[in-house]
């Protein structure tokens, strides 16, 4: 590995929701315990870093993303004790620990809203938003992006509050500067027990007008829709906010900031990159494009042109609010395509993100609707049907409840557990976690796949995308064929020279290019490094 390589830059990060991937008192949920016992497997998978969706007190009316303490461990998942042993652990391995910090609203279990709602005289009343209205009325026309008004009349002091999420999800007032100190003491106090970074929960909503005008109208098929979100998100504050949140992660070495943009423009997501900002942002074009190789370029191509050179682009195919995209692109239980996927985000410019399973191929879990625990399924089920699925317990073998727990999990496991799981994956030489394993092992081992240029070599690509990536002192080639059908590349005097196969899903040496044109088998992605 490089002297230089910095682990968020260079490395791979690795999402785990801390409910379903290891359970370690067999009580159905998962817990830091758990996941110290699988720091071996995280390890040697070889990603370098873990990113863990919320584990303080919460009573889990979003699950999680309802935090009732800050300062804290949520007694399911563990105690502080078990924290600082999970930094201790990881940190041994090379593993660094990513916290999801979820700093635009709390719980309404929480102290402080408490206390703001018992009275309007109560010293944390301003912690929140509280507005007035005439009887019958909203303060004013935002909306919840969970549905209906994002006002809630509270009869104790006969006054509405603001929640962008679920009633219980109470905004809190960023202006207030007791509130802004405070957010500033939540990353101090991590990063004293030896947290590497945070992934910052809809860091964009933080701010709202303070005048609450009415957002202006437009054209939308639900009521949320139907308005541009001029006055409740991105306001101008939010850049001095990240400054000050900045150089506090910059008085410690190698800290990291990544933000979730909320309601944005590829643009918008951007300018929120740099220097006094965060580290990186994601652009979730990318995990919604559909299995078309033009498509992916394009969202590519604009994400990287809108970086300035000292911003950095991130990219990732799931997370714990999407579908996964074994569900989305595979085909069966053919994985040929999943490989093909996993090398696209393996070999970009920029950081990747895995999600918990995605190197085994885990599925949506089918659920009925008497089976969802998601807010948001609940509520718009049959479309959406909500997170639920994204969710499921991780598959570690083909015992009961895939190895997560013997007693029931709180989401039921997904049916193939027992052919699709790591340690059927782990005796099979050509299964998908091995093919991750070899393209993190390769990743790794490039310098030109961390901090290379990416150099398209397909511009307006129907069935297969081509690249370069490039350094100084490597050129690695990248060819995907995202057709189950043979097709011909058509690479060119350029290409021209002795190449060595790094990694293929398909073939074991390097083709014959005939005429200028390298085959390609159905689904296939290989990658290639000039040796000359």
């Amino acid at each position: 590995m490089e002297k230089d390589f910095l682990w968020w830059r260079d490395g791979v990060i690795y999402q785990i929701y801390p409910r379903s991937f290891a359970d370690s008192n067999n009580d159905g949920i998962g817990d830091l315990q758990g996941i110290i016992s699988k720091l071996d497997y995280l390890a040697d998978l070889g990603v370098d870093a873990l990113w863990l969706s919320p584990i303080y007190p919460s009573p889990d009316r979003d699950f999680g993303y309802d935090v009732s303490d800050y300062f804290d461990i949520d007694p399911k998942y563990g105690t502080l004790a078990d924290f600082d042993q999970l930094v201790s652990e990881a940190h041994k391995r090379n593993l660094h620990i990513i916290l999801d910090l979820v700093l635009n609203h709390t719980s309404d279990q929480s102290e402080w809203f408490k206390q703001s709602r018992s009275s309007k005289e109560n010293p944390y009343r301003d912690w929140y938003l509280w507005r007035s209205a005439p009887k019958g009325q909203q303060p004013n026309n935002w909306h919840s992006v969970f549905g209906g008004p994002g006002w809630q009349y509270d009869a104790a002091t006969g006054e509405y509050y603001f929640h962008m999420f679920v009633p219980e999800q109470p905004d809190l007032n960023w202006r207030n500067p007791q509130v802004y100190q405070k957010m500033m003491d939540v990353f101090r106090f991590w990063l004293e027990r030896g947290a590497d970074g945070f992934r910052l929960d809809v860091f964009n909503e933080y701010f709202k007008d303070a005048q609450f005008r009415d957002n202006p109208p437009k054209l939308g098929i639900r009521a949320f829709d139907a308005q541009v979100h001029k006055y409740d998100v991105s306001q101008p504050e939010m850049f001095t906010a990240l400054k000050d949140i900045r150089t506090i992660l910059d008085s410690y070495p190698e800290r990291y900031a990544v933000g979730e943009t909320f309601l944005a423009s590829t643009e918008e997501a951007a300018a929120y990159i740099g220097p006094n900002k965060l580290h990186a942002g994601f652009d979730f074009n990318f995990l919604s494009c559909p299995w078309n190789p033009q498509r992916f370029l394009k969202v590519i191509m604009k994400w990287d042109s809108l970086l300035a050179e000292d911003a950095w682009p991130n990219y990732v195919l799931n997370n714990h609010d999407q579908r996964r995209s074994a569900s989305r692109y595979g085909q069966g239980e053919n994985d040929e395509r999943l490989k093909v996927a996993a090398t696209l985000l393996l070999t970009l410019r920029g950081t990747p993100f895995l999600y918990y399973g995605e190197e085994i191929g885990m599925r949506n879990v089918p659920l009925k609707r008497s089976e969802l625990q998601d807010p948001v399924g609940i509520r718009f089920w049959p479309i959406p049907v909500g997170r639920d699925g994204c969710r499921s317990p991780m598959q570690w073998n083909d015992h009961k409840n895939a190895g997560f727990c013997e007693t029931m999990p709180w989401l039921k496991v997904h049916p193939d557990f027992v052919i699709r799981n790591v340690t059927a994956q782990q005796a099979e030489p050509d299964s998908l976690l091995h093919f991750y394993k070899k393209l993190l092992a390769i990743r790794k081992a490039t310098p030109a796949l961390q901090k290379g240029s990416f150099v398209p070599l397909t511009y307006e690509p129907r069935r297969l995308l081509a690249y370069l990536r490039q350094d100084a002192e490597q050129t690695v080639l990248v060819v995907l064929n995202f057709g189950k059908r043979k097709v011909r590349f058509a690479a060119g005097p350029r290409l021209r020279g002795d190449w060595q196969l790094l990694l293929s899903n398909k073939r074991s040496s390097v083709p014959a290019i005939k005429d200028g044109w390298l085959p390609l088998m159905g689904n296939e992605a290989s990658i290639y490094i000039r040796k000359s």
